[in-house]
């Protein structure tokens, strides 16, 4: 490369080099020109910045309960008998259940029920054609008359001296045989006749008149729901608490509001080590037959009642660390204050500590309220105010 050349490249390079620097230091404000401090530095003339949180300012807001009430929703502590309970899921099942066959094979020749209707005890339900059976038990009669009357010739005939005791003995056999038979012809003739095993309400039918059914076939099921069972699990720490006798509450989501009352009657004295719980058994009455086998159902276990307890909502609680307040309604403004609960049932909280009865408490709205601001409960009219001075 010539030398001219190569210094004008090593001076290229250097400026270069140079701009980089003096723009990396702010080189375009070193020309710039300072500018006069902007007024928005002055501390604003409302004066609201020097005022701590939450004091009153102009528009009388803050703990000193003025300005525009805000509207709540608030309800009345109430005084009721609580049910402490441990809660559980489970379904209902059938005092007893069946599914109707036939032990014999036949052609049905009637059925004697309506599907889906009350049955009673012993009240026949399907009906086999009984013209082959009643002939057999006719044959099981003729073969047992002669039978009688061959042992009864051979019995005098053996006190005579005429006959043998072999002879006597194969009489007596045959006089046995032929009375087995019989009974056999009479058993299966009664077969025949298919009845209600228990008083219950029988299914859908799965069979039709002239149907050749065989023995074990399905027929009809039939279910006996009064009084009702419910199986459910509890966990393994209530063990020392339930015990049959425990009255207990029942809710099915078919019934809303309704409640059903039972017993626990029955306790697996086996423990499940896959999720550690107990299985128990409870019965219902169930006399107007409107809960059914297979209903999910939720159960309470009335461990304990306490009679005249406080009871607030749910909703009206503000934890608060490990403490719990609640927000009362006194002389149309905010209150605060600490309360002790205790278990919970549908909504509805125990309150030990803290309240008594008639307190008007707040239920929604806390979010727009102040300790010691104006309120109004909503549904209420506004008070009237002052008339103005002439």
């Amino acid at each position: 490369m010539p030398p001219a050349l190569r210094k004008g490249l090593y001076g290229a390079i250097a400026l270069v080099v140079v701009l980089a620097v003096w723009w990396s230091m702010g080189g375009p404000a070193l020309f710039s020109t300072p500018q006069p401090a902007s007024s928005s530095a002055a501390p604003p003339s409302n004066g609201l910045a020097s005022k701590p949180p939450g004091s009153p300012g102009k528009d009388g807001g803050g703990a000193a309960g003025g300005g525009k009430p805000v509207t709540v929703e608030a309800q009345t502590v109430t005084q009721a008998d609580f049910l402490h309970e441990i809660s559980a899921v489970g379904s209902l099942l059938s005092n007893e259940s069946v599914m109707i066959r036939p032990e014999i094979a036949g052609k049905v020749a009637k059925i004697l029920f309506e599907e889906g209707t009350s049955v009673r005890k012993g009240q026949l339900l399907v009906k086999l054609d009984d013209s082959t059976f009643g002939a057999d038990v006719k044959q099981a009669h003729a073969n047992l008359d002669l039978s009688k009357a061959n042992f009864e010739r051979a019995t005098k005939l053996y006190s005579q001296g005429a006959g043998t005791a072999r002879a006597l003995d194969e009489a007596d056999s045959k006089l046995k045989v032929d009375q087995s038979r019989l009974e056999v012809a009479r058993n299966n003739l009664a077969k025949t006749e298919i009845t209600a095993p228990f008083e219950g309400v029988v299914g859908l039918r799965k069979v039709s008149t002239g149907a050749y059914v065989i023995p074990g076939q399905d027929l009809v099921n039939l279910e006996g729901i009064d009084p009702i069972k419910a199986d459910f699990q509890v966990p393994e720490s209530a063990l020392s608490v339930i015990k049959p006798g425990m009255p207990l509450i029942v809710h099915a989501d078919s019934y809303p509001g309704q409640a059903f009352s039972g017993e626990v009657y029955a306790i697996d004295p086996k423990i499940d080590p896959v999720n550690r719980s107990v299985a128990a058994r409870a019965r219902l009455p169930n006399e107007k037959g409107l809960l059914k086998p297979g209903m999910f159902v939720r159960i309470g276990l009335v461990t304990r009642k306490t009679e005249n307890a406080l009871l607030v909502p749910e909703e009206s609680l503000i934890p608060r660390g490990s403490q719990m307040f609640v927000y009362k309604v006194v002389d149309g403004k905010v209150a605060s204050q600490m309360i002790k609960t205790g278990a919970r049932r549908q909504g509805q909280v125990e309150v030990i500590e803290g309240l008594k009865q008639g307190d008007l408490v707040i239920t929604a709205g806390h979010m727009k309220v102040k300790e010691g601001g104006p309120v109004l409960i909503a549904g209420q009219a506004p008070p009237a105010s002052a008339p103005a001075k002439p």
